[in-house]
């Protein structure tokens, strides 16, 4: 038996790379005041047919489906953003003081052509605000993505922002567009003649088209937001400013996603050889995605982060944040009486904030000895008939080679302080 196409397998330094990035978000959220949220991972079909879009291509091609033993139709959740809505709307946050600011941390699945850091089953780091128009909320969400890759030590990080501009402003432009594109029908890809009519926006970021002549000279949003819109965006323009926070005006995003309004981002890093594109996360505004699921009318902006691809820009700018934990203390069992002792003290020793480790297979002490310099042990007990009946025990320094008797009453204290010691070290 192997793992599907486009999934792996999550262990060693993987594993310690991935709880250490979510140490990272939950101190950094922490700050922000924002809520974890964990949603579902299959939700009914129809959530996020009206809430990603239904000309999405995330929607359209790339979401798993199927039928449950109920017939009811759900999906493995493709992005985290609806999710969160639903959950916001069913639970009537709304009635709650706002904004509410939530973020999530999990697995998200999308049927697409696996490559370097792009998995079917894949990790994002998300964050939502609800409840505020104000183009202050927009910046900040901008500044914890930024801030987040800062803090993990990746250079020449800036910011590409677009408004997409109100209902209003994108029907003219979406007219304009039309417009535009209708003379050059036939030399636009499969996918985009499709998008012609139902959401030509998509266009502008079609991955086979944005090379041709015709794309340079494509009408630009910001030449049609009205009044509200372009005063919005001129705002979150001035706190970013004010966060020092670099961005580069960029007409050509528009998202993947049908429900973003106003300001739109994609945040990337300076990293040679990554690819064509450096963009680590992305995100928007969407100010009537909570009323189109169903909800009442309440203003929303958020990002998503993948965080393989997150991992592999860290890698190839040689950033070590594998946070592999050692025991620091080895209990040595000599002989099977012991062996129930030292269950009891190792058992106390976790309980009072100790990685500690035993020996299970009653080896010989050198065999031990070697044990112990494998797994990097500070301190190893060791434990006999002798140490039983004295409640002395023999503690040995594994760098030092130096030799300590303790009393069984004082090992917390002695711990506290030695290894209280290396830390400050």
């Amino acid at each position: 038996m192997q793992k599907p196409k486009g999934t792996y397998d999550i262990f060693g330094d993987k594993a310690d790379k991935m709880i250490y990035l979510r140490k990272v978000v939950n101190a950094l959220m922490d700050k922000y005041n924002a809520k974890y949220f964990e949603t579902p991972i299959f939700e009914s079909s129809d959530l996020f047919h009206r809430g990603v879009g239904e000309t999405t291509d995330i929607v359209s091609k790339e979401t798993y489906d199927f039928k449950d033993r109920g017939d009811r139709n759900l999906t493995l959740r493709p992005e985290g953003t609806a999710g969160i809505v639903r959950s916001f709307i069913e639970n009537k946050l709304y009635a709650d003081s706002m904004p509410l600011k939530a973020w999530y941390f999990g697995p998200m699945f999308r049927y697409e052509r696996p490559q370097a850091g792009r998995f079917r089953q894949f990790y994002q780091f998300g964050f939502e605000a609800f409840g505020t128009y104000d183009a202050s909320m927009d910046a900040e969400a901008i500044s914890i993505l930024v801030n987040l890759l800062r803090m993990l030590g990746l250079k020449g990080v800036k910011v590409n922002i677009n408004s997409l501009g109100d209902s209003e402003s994108r029907k003219r432009y979406r007219d304009a567009l039309i417009s535009y594109f209708r003379p050059y029908l036939h030399e636009l890809c499969d996918d985009c003649k499709a998008r012609f009519e139902k959401n030509p926006l998509r266009i502008l970021d079609c991955k086979i088209d944005c090379d041709k002549e015709f794309m340079k000279n494509a009408p630009k949003m910001t030449d049609y937001l009205n009044d509200d819109s372009r005063r919005h965006f001129d705002e979150v323009k001035e706190y970013l400013k004010a966060m020092d926070i670099d961005y580069v005006l960029n007409p050509n995003i528009v998202r993947g996603l049908d429900y973003y309004t106003h300001t739109v981002f994609e945040v990337e890093a300076d990293i040679p050889g990554f690819g064509s594109q450096n963009v680590l996360g992305a995100g928007g505004r969407y100010n009537n995605l909570v009323e189109n699921i169903g909800g009442p009318s309440v203003p929303g902006v958020g990002f998503a982060i993948g965080l393989e691809r997150l991992l592999l820009a860290l890698e190839m700018e040689n950033i070590d944040i594998c946070n592999t934990s050692y025991p620091e203390i080895y209990v040595v069992p000599m002989g099977i009486d012991a062996k129930v002792k030292v269950a009891s003290l190792v058992n106390t020793l976790r309980l009072s904030g100790f990685n500690v480790e035993m020996d299970y297979d009653n080896r010989n002490l050198k065999s031990n000895f070697k044990v112990a310099d494998r797994l990097k042990v500070k301190y190893i007990i060791i434990v006999g008939d002798e140490e039983i009946n004295s409640r002395i025990l023999t503690i040995k320094d594994n760098n030092s080679k130096e030799e300590y008797k303790v009393k069984l009453d004082d090992l917390i204290e002695f711990f506290d302080k030695k290894l209280g010691d290396d830390d400050e070290n």
